[in-house]
């Protein structure tokens, strides 16, 4: 990922921390919100904006807390006021970057912050400060990885005209029929997320500009994380100085860079995803009727495993008709069924078994594959009844309509296999307790962060 060739931090003097003591955060810990202020040329407004977003802090957030003057190689005075700002206010300081780009001024601060939660907002404060609490709420309390305000719902209060208006509906319209997207805004500037998200998805992040922001996202969503979303009330700048046209084409190619690696499955999304916790992660917990112990893969929606499982059943198909073509000749029908369907079930298990259903590793590979094998001799006896009753009734068929009857079944085979890969083999087990005879569930607290004090929000 690129980031500054160099940048340079003024550090502040120690820092106020009016109310660490009573939420334990020793001395020699970070604070636990880390505010990003990105700035270009900003000197005529930034003062005004950084002591307005420090008495705000000051009065509402209970817990510490510093302020980061991100500037963006300005070349009309910011850096010296930012360093002054820095120097007067204790929780205040600034890095200097000798390159423009806010995804290149978030990514390098976020990258080097001993904060347990990241955050920024423009200068401009378009966004309600009253919102920043919302936000960061569910990361500190680890209810949620990723946080950002949303102008589009129906609560936000939104001051703009029609032209951006548009504008920002067509673009997220744009990410939800090409990329999937879920999230409501991807480019309002209000957002945080979790130190320990942000370490996993920064590097994988190219975009240095405005699209840093969508791309993070969209690659926070495909690794599973929760994004929390917080209606904020928004007052456009009138002297907003951003490039829309060329903003929208980087944007444009930033969606088609995406798309192409998410389709190319390069993104090790699910491994981050599997390893970020959230609170409740470490408890045990019952799914349908069987405990689960805290270390046992997610259980994904069934829709989305049916589509997974459609995507792999599809490629095994395909697989099984090729290679009963080329053994049909030199084994027979039966011979080249059997050996197809055994080579395909065998790959079919493995491949359901990382991408349907999340498991990893070799734990209980060699059950699952056992287990799998079993179902195989479900769906070969299904085919070769089929392909029995053929040549019974039709026993001068070709070969093209022994296929189709075999494809046919095999589908057929395919249904069931799904049933009993997720009722049986991939089912989740009974954790095992020390007390052959206890039957109740113990349900254990999750631990806090130990960089994120507990009842910091109480």
């Amino acid at each position: 990922m690129s980031t500054a060739s160099s940048a340079s931090a003024h550090t502040p003097a120690p820092a106020r921390e009016p109310r660490t003591e009573r939420l334990g955060v020793t001395a020699a810990a970070g604070p636990v919100l880390d505010l990003v202020i990105p700035v270009f040329n900003e000197v005529a407004g930034l003062e005004a904006s950084v002591r307005a977003v420090c008495a705000y802090l000051r009065d509402a957030l209970p817990f510490s807390w510093r302020v980061t003057i991100a500037d963006n190689a300005s070349t009309d005075g910011t850096y010296a006021l930012a360093e002054r700002l820095a120097a007067e206010l204790p929780q205040v300081r600034v890095v200097r970057l000798e390159a423009k780009g806010r995804g290149r001024a978030l990514s390098t601060v976020w990258s080097t912050s001993d904060a347990q939660v990241l955050a920024y907002c423009d200068v401009d404060l378009s966004t309600n400060l009253s919102a920043l609490l919302p936000l960061v709420a569910p990361l500190v309390s680890g209810h949620s990885h990723v946080a950002i305000g949303t102008r589009l719902s129906r609560s936000s209060r939104v001051v703009r005209g029609p032209k951006r208006e548009f504008i920002s509906r067509s673009y997220n319209l744009l990410l939800r029929t090409s990329l999937a997207a879920r999230f409501s805004d991807a480019q309002c500037g209000f957002k945080a997320i979790r130190a320990d998200v942000a370490r996993e998805l920064l590097p994988l992040v190219q975009d240095t500009g405005w699209f840093f922001d969508t791309e993070l996202l969209v690659l926070a969503e495909r690794a599973g994380l929760r994004i929390h979303e917080v209606p904020v009330d928004w007052v456009d700048d009138p002297d907003s100085r951003v490039d829309i046209v060329a903003t929208a084409m980087a944007d444009l190619k930033g969606v088609v860079r995406v798309g192409r690696e998410l389709m190319s499955g390069a993104l090790p999304l699910r491994e981050i995803g599997q390893h970020l916790p959230l609170v409740g992660d470490s408890q045990t917990r019952i799914v349908q009727g069987v405990v689960v112990p805290p270390d046992a893969p997610p259980q994904t929606a069934l829709l989305h495993q049916l589509v997974r499982f459609a995507v792999v059943g599809i490629a095994s198909t395909l697989a099984f008709a090729l290679l009963f073509l080329l053994l049909r000749g030199p084994m027979g029908a039966q011979a080249a069924n059997f050996s197809a369907l055994l080579l395909t079930a065998i790959a079919n298990t493995a491949a359901n078994r990382r991408v349907t259903f999340g498991f990893r590793g070799s734990t209980n590979a060699a059950r699952h594959q056992g287990q799998g094998l079993l179902v195989f001799f479900f769906g070969w006896a299904l085919t070769s009844g089929s392909l029995a009753l053929l040549t019974a009734t039709a026993p001068t068929a070709p070969h093209s309509v022994e296929l189709a009857v075999l494809v046919i079944a095999n589908l057929a085979a395919t249904v069931l296999r799904f049933v009993l890969l997720r009722r049986w083999v991939f089912r989740p087990r009974p954790a095992a307790t020390t007390e052959g005879a206890r039957t109740a569930v113990d349900l254990t607290d999750a631990p806090a962060d130990k960089n994120i004090p507990e009842g910091a929000l109480r």
